[in-house]
Parts: C-alpha cells; structure tokens; sequence
C-alpha cells in the first residue's frame, strides 16, 4: 500500500510539473506580438508580388510576364526549401557557420513559444524573408536567363548562400556572436542579393541589345505601384523584425516612414540639378533605396538619425547607377546600386549612428564605439565576398549540365511567348497562348521575325 500511495503521490506531482510546464508555455506567448507578427508576416509576403510589379514595369513589354514570374515563382521555390530545409539550416543549432538538420521538415516546429510568439509563426515570418531575397536577384538576370535555369539557380542559392548567411548573423553564428547590428536584413538579404546579382549579370553577360538601342521601361505606372507596395510591406519588414509589439517594432516602423523620405528629397534634388526634370523612375527607385538602406537600422537608430541616414544613403546609390550605365555592367533593373550599395551604406552607418540609450544594445562610432563600425565593415565584406563566390561556383556548375542562357533569337521575340507561351499584352480578344512546337517554329524562322518582334 505504501508503494502504491507513493507512486501515486509521484504521478500527481509528475502531472501538476506538467500541467504548469504548458501553462507557464501558454504564458510565454502574447496576443498582441502574435497579432502584430502574423500582420507583418503578411506584409512581408505581399512584397513580392510588389517587387513584381516594380520590376515588371521596368523592362520592355515582349519580357513583361517572364520579369513578374520570377518574383511570383520565388513563392512557390524559395518557400517551400525553406519549410523543407533552409530554415533549419538558417536557425538549427549546428555550428558558427552553418546550422543543421535538427529542424528538418519542421521537425520540432510547433506553437511552443519562440520569444513571445509561436515558433511557427517566427518560421513563416523569417521564410517571407529568404523568399524575397531570392526574388531579389532576378533583376540583374532579366530579359536574357531561362526560366527553368532561374528555377535551380534560387533553389540552390536560397540553401547554399541564404540560408548560411542568415544563420551568420540571425541563427546564432558567428558575425551575430561578434556583434554584427543588422535589424531587418541589410547585410543579410541587401548585400547578399546585391553581391549575387552582379556576378550573375557579369557571368551571364549582356543582352543581345544592350548598348545598341534604347532599353526602357515599358509601363512606369507599374513601377510606382510597385514601389507604393513595397514601401506598405516593409513597414512589417522592419516593424516586424522587432519579434515583438512593443516599442521597438514603433521605432523601425517610423524610422521606415522617415528615411526614405529624405532619400526622395535628395534624389530628387540630384535629378533636378542634373536634368532640370524629376523622373517617376528616379523617384520610385529613390524610395526604395531609402527603404533598403534604413533595413539594417531600423532599431537601433533614432528617428532624426534616420532621415540622415535616408539623405545620405542617395549619393552613392544615384551615382553608381549613373557609373553603370556607362559600362558593359548589364545589371538590368540595377539590383547592385539599388540593394547591394543601399544595404553595404545602411549597414555601415548603422555603425555610426546606433545609440544604446536608443536601442539598449551598442553605441556606433558616433557615440564613441569605434569597435561597431569595425565589425559592420567586416559583415558587409565577409557577406558580399561569400554571396558572390558561391554564387559564380553555383551559376559555373549549373552552365557544364545545362543552358542558363537564352540564344539571341528567343531574346529577340521575347521571355514571355519563349518560356511561358503568354504575351501580357495583345490588340486582339485576349492574350496568346502558344503551344511549344508553335513556339519552335517562330523562333525558327530567323532573324527576320527576330527583328520584328523586337521592335
């Protein structure tokens, strides 16, 4: 009897241990931060479709739907390998380079509290992050990369480059133990896509027109709606990146407001005394610099400093597009000037204008931590010079097994009818849909039809 009152007393203590272990679980998690994410998640996400649009409007009309589809696509590739793989290779435990496995297929990711949300929803949240990334890069490779070659190339890139790169800094890794400031993803998804789309460009070379004819955006409407829907999606890009709906995430949201502000009136200024005219181009590339440029501050500068930050960050961006231009550089929607030199200016003065009075985490040089903007310069070059290896050993590997390049006759009718047998404009019932063998023999037609449709 005493044997049994004894394991009975133990089952009742096993059970009351248990019972306050998922009770003090359930305490953990905050309605209003998981509210406040599973929003910003969303924004995030819409972000894509946005960078479509800005993209999609910027190149001619003939490769309209194929520049759109390489955002859209990202959803489904870089989405489902982050749920599968990368995110436990971006946040597993492993080691200070790389994650592991241990959360592989979401082994272990539950509605348990990660901080003060559900682990789920910090997994999905962080995906809405490597899915833009990877749609990021397409920018440089437009109107001339097969879509099929642009498939694998993410896929690998997003496990191969992403995925380290954000354990780096996020997962526990080492430029995080070293304490590198990067609140939403200057380093991590700015100078990595930036660093990655120069080197595409470079290893997939010009387009078959490029520096013979004029190549201009086809419908500018679209890129100022994309630039109005990314500037809505990053308030949860970066007011999210706080985890948490507390004052921090308020800070990031109005220094988002602030800086690229500023951005559009410098850039505007540099427009006018250039030009005497202020493009709708300029203006909605303008904002998104500022908006990739205050990505890596957003937390932990304050709002005046970010409207500096977001007037400085115009200059180098304005002036390397003006320098591309005249190069043999086809970066085509200049992914590098935009997002690689916005990020690498927005990281590096993150290390000059953090205030720990602010963000309760490091002074920058400003505030006489000369240390941070040390370890700033060092996260940029160690992430732009590991982005851009991989990413010319990833795009050298695929080009032995496979054609990653579009010949000169299917540039010349256009992405859209070659990959996808679509055209996103007709003057006809609708839009045509052609079979492959149709599509063959158009393209096989020579250089005359070649020459028209591109026209």
């Amino acid at each position: 009897m005493r044997r049994i009152a004894l394991l009975s007393v133990l089952v009742l203590a096993v059970g009351a241990r248990s019972a306050f272990a998922q009770e003090a679980g359930e305490a953990a998690l905050s309605a209003p931060d998981t509210a406040w994410m599973l929003v910003s998640t969303a924004l995030v996400l819409l972000m894509t479709p946005a960078l479509a649009f800005f993209y999609g409007g910027l190149v001619r009309s003939k490769n309209a739907l194929n520049t759109m589809m390489m955002s859209f696509i990202a959803l489904g590739v870089a989405g489902v390998l982050w749920v599968l793989l990368g995110y436990s290779i971006a946040f597993g435990g492993g080691n200070a380079v790389v994650g592991d496995f241990s959360m592989a297929l979401l082994q272990g990711v539950g509605l348990e509290p990660s901080g003060s949300i559900p682990h789920l929803l910090f997994m999905a949240f962080q995906g809405t992050f490597a899915i833009i990334t990877a749609a990021l890069i397409s920018g440089a490779v437009v109107e001339r990369m097969r879509f099929g070659a642009y498939l694998v190339f993410i896929a690998l890139w997003g496990l191969l480059v992403y995925a380290p790169v954000a354990h780096w800094v996020w997962g526990g890794g080492w430029l995080g133990d070293l304490g590198a400031l990067d609140f939403a993803g200057g380093a991590v998804v700015h100078v990595n896509a930036g660093a990655a789309a120069v080197v595409a460009a470079l290893v997939l070379g010009t387009r078959k027109d490029y520096g013979r004819q004029a190549l201009l955006p086809h419908n500018v409407p679209f890129v100022l709606l994309g630039a109005g829907l990314l500037w809505f999606g990053w308030f949860g890009f970066n007011g999210g990146s706080a985890l948490a709906s507390n004052e921090i995430a308020a800070l990031a949201f109005v220094n988002t407001m602030l800086a690229p502000m500023a951005t559009l009136v410098v850039w505007t200024l540099l427009d006018y005394t250039r030009t005497q005219k202020v493009t709708a181009v300029g203006v909605a590339t303008a904002i998104v610099v500022g908006l990739v440029a205050i990505t890596p501050a957003a937390g932990f500068i304050s709002p005046l400093f970010a409207l500096v930050l977001g007037g400085l960050a115009a200059l180098p961006s304005y002036y390397v597009i003006m320098w591309r231009a005249r190069t043999r550089l086809d970066d085509s929607l200049d992914v590098f000037a935009a997002h690689g030199v916005g990020g690498l200016t927005g990281a590096l003065l993150t290390g000059v204008f953090a205030e720990e009075a602010i963000n309760g985490t490091a002074d920058g040089l400003l505030f006489g931590n000369v240390a941070q903007f040390g370890i700033q310069v060092l996260s940029v070059v160690a992430v732009f010079a590991y982005s851009g290896l991989l990413t010319y050993v990833i795009l050298k590997g695929m080009g032995l097994v496979m054609e990653i390049r579009a010949i000169p006759k299917e540039e010349g009718l256009g992405m859209d009818i070659v990959n996808h047998g679509e055209e996103a404009y007709t003057n006809g019932e609708g839009a045509v849909l052609l079979l492959d063998e149709e599509v063959a023999a158009i393209v096989s037609q020579g250089d005359g039809m070649t020459k028209a449709a591109s026209m």
